[in-house]
């Protein structure tokens, strides 16, 4: 059975590319994605995810708001995928401390049209280890549920942010 997986971005642009890593991993399904927290609440509560990745500046409710709140109600792992949560950032500290299992920073800001090419691979193996799976090193080299590969985003600006 795939794990449900949330995406929370007020870029649509970042939400667009963010699904198409999570989705390039067959053991994952987006079921959701959400401009900011206030949306993003309402949909775990209805949809029920076992992953969320979250931004965390957004207008209207932001990610550390978020998961305070997600922490109360929902049982969904929460990787955070942030500008604004570099390691050693306050951000990043507070993230983990309600509740964030795991910060990955965006590498070129706010909009990171390389995020798929530097960090998709760490972001799919921080959604194995947030629920169980084995992870993508720890597979047959032969088997291809991996695919992010650079240079996505191009055929993830063409598809619908509900794979």
């Amino acid at each position: 059975m795939k794990k449900k997986v949330l995406v929370v971005d007020d870029s649509m642009m970042m939400r667009t590319m963010v699904t198409q890593i999570a989705s390039s991993d067959e053991r994952f399904e987006v079921v959701g994605d959400a401009a900011n927290g206030r949306i993003a609440l309402e949909m775990a509560q209805m949809l029920k995810p076992d992953i969320i990745l979250l931004d965390i500046e957004m207008p209207e409710m932001d990610g550390i708001d978020t998961l305070k709140r997600l922490m109360l109600a929902s049982k969904a792992k929460t990787i955070v995928i942030s500008s604004v949560a570099q390691a050693a950032s306050t951000n990043a500290a507070e993230a983990r401390r309600f509740g964030a299992c795991a910060v990955i920073p965006k590498p070129s800001g706010a909009f990171s049209l390389d995020l798929t090419q530097k960090k998709g691979h760490e972001i799919i193996q921080a959604m194995c280890r947030a629920v169980g799976l084995p992870l993508a090193d720890e597979e047959d080299e032969d088997d291809d549920r991996h695919a992010v590969t650079p240079g996505g985003l191009g055929s993830a600006m063409l598809q619908p942010a509900h794979g």
